[in-house]
């Protein structure tokens, strides 16, 4: 069988995405896992291997069909501008956002098209995307754009954790980029119906029969009866209920440190978090260099390691590739289960 073709986007040339990917083409299980190839300025590139990646050419290909990868060569398509290659480490740049957003899009194309197999994508800042014009929360939401879906949501997923080394875990996130203060708002029966549906779908998908989904109340102590704030009552409850009338093995609303302590014990499979960080920072405690995004509700495979475009070391050789090896790695076995 076929390894499948991953396209891996720099993202914002300004971070630690193309070091992070050419560290990552120096280990020899990535071209056991998939076809890469990457999607970025070749000057970009070739400036990080030479600095960090070992003695590889960069090779610039005009299509994807013509990328052969090999323990020594990286084919590298430049849908992007040229500016890129001027932008200094470390700093927002319109002309970062731009490339970045250009390169997204190119990619997000060939999958749809199926001249690739799946997306790996580095990091990319929101701020220099807003710089650019560009006025998107992040990659999920250019996405869903993209493929003209409705209903997506962000998930990280950590495959195997201690105690239990076999168990994976799954959590989704109701909003995502938003402030704090817009989250209450935003919260609506639909939507956390609609990731409850999402989570299950994808860890059946993944062979969790049936999954155990937890989910997360908003509020300390999931509201105290009231006292705390009625968005378990009046919005999660019912969202909860409707998915256990449709079969979804799902509990909740729980209070969130409560529910990540059993979810890691074993006791659930997926957890739907009501915000950003209140997901990212229980699981990036538990694997912050395994836990990989994943898009859902896309025709597409899309992956990214979980870490940000971190200026504060980019281009210092201290960025690990870890991360986004893992990303790669979860990236090429959904593909392979998307072709069966």
């Amino acid at each position: 069988m076929m390894l499948p073709r991953i396209a891996l986007t720099l993202g914002d040339v300004a971070g630690i995405g193309p070091e992070v990917i050419a560290r990552a083409w120096c280990d020899a299980r990535l071209r056991t896992w998939c076809r890469p190839i990457v999607v970025g300025h070749p000057g970009v590139l070739r400036r990080a291997v030479q600095n960090w990646g070992g003695g590889f050419e960069v090779q610039p290909i005009d299509q994807i069909d013509a990328a052969i990868p090999d323990g020594n060569v990286i084919p590298c398509w430049n849908p992007g501008n040229e500016e890129a290659a001027a932008v200094p480490p470390g700093h927002h740049d319109a002309r970062a956002g731009r490339a970045a957003y250009d390169c997204l899009v190119a990619a997000t194309r060939a999958a749809i098209s199926g001249q690739i197999d799946a997306i790996t994508t580095a990091p990319l800042s929101k701020a220099a995307l807003h710089l650019a014009g560009l006025n998107y929360p992040g990659h999920t939401e250019i996405l869903a754009e993209l493929c003209g879906v409705r209903e997506f949501a962000m998930m990280l997923y950590l495959f195997g954790m201690r105690p239990n080394e076999g168990q994976s875990l799954g959590v989704v996130h109701a909003t995502l980029h938003t402030s704090i203060r817009s989250v209450p708002a935003l919260l609506t029966t639909p939507l956390v119906l609609a990731k409850i549906r999402l989570i299950d779908q994808f860890l059946r998908a993944v062979g969790v029969a049936p999954p155990r989904i937890g989910v997360c109340a908003l509020n300390p102590h999931a509201g105290e009866e009231g006292l705390f704030g009625n968005e378990e009552h009046q919005i999660i409850a019912p969202a909860v209920a409707a998915a256990a009338a449709e079969g979804i093995a799902v509990a909740g609303p729980l209070p969130a440190d409560a529910l990540f302590k059993r979810a890691v014990q074993g006791e659930f499979d997926g957890v739907v978090a009501m915000y950003h960080d209140q997901g990212h920072i229980a699981l990036k405690l538990v694997g912050f260099d395994r836990a990989v995004n994943v898009t859902l509700g896309l025709p597409i495979v899309r992956t990214s390691p979980s870490h940000g475009t971190a200026f504060d070391i980019a281009w210092q050789g201290k960025a690990r590739p870890d991360g986004m090896l893992e990303a790669i790695r979860v990236s090429a076995l959904l593909a392979r289960r998307e072709s069966k």
